[in-house]
């Protein structure tokens, strides 16, 4: 593995360990939207690094979603239980951030 991707997803662990720390920050002010944010960002980071380790490669987010399914929680490597909770925290991050009128509340989060 070149020195480049193992900056890379070295980055990207980093990223998920700040994500998840601005998480439990914002949980602690009971900011429910933001804290699933960055919990999906947490998650979105350390799929991202664990794909590049094993040369998957995507573009997108939803790509990314797609191919850690594929490769890692329906060959059983990932417990169904954490891919639902990636692909929950998605679809929850979207709702929170972009649906009107909407906001997380302490028991969901």
């Amino acid at each position: 593995m070149s020195d480049y991707r193992l900056d890379y997803i070295n980055h990207r662990l980093s990223k998920s360990d700040n994500a998840f720390e601005d998480a439990v920050t914002l949980a602690e002010k009971e900011s429910w939207n933001g804290s699933v944010n960055r919990l999906y960002y947490a998650c979105y980071y350390a799929v991202s690094a664990l794909l590049l380790k094993h040369d998957i490669n995507t573009q997108t987010h939803a790509g990314c979603k797609m191919q850690f399914g594929l490769h890692f929680v329906k060959t059983g490597k990932i417990a169904l239980e954490q891919g639902k909770l990636y692909s929950d925290l998605m679809d929850w991050r979207q709702k929170g951030d972009y649906g009107d009128m909407f906001d997380f509340e302490k028991e969901s989060v």
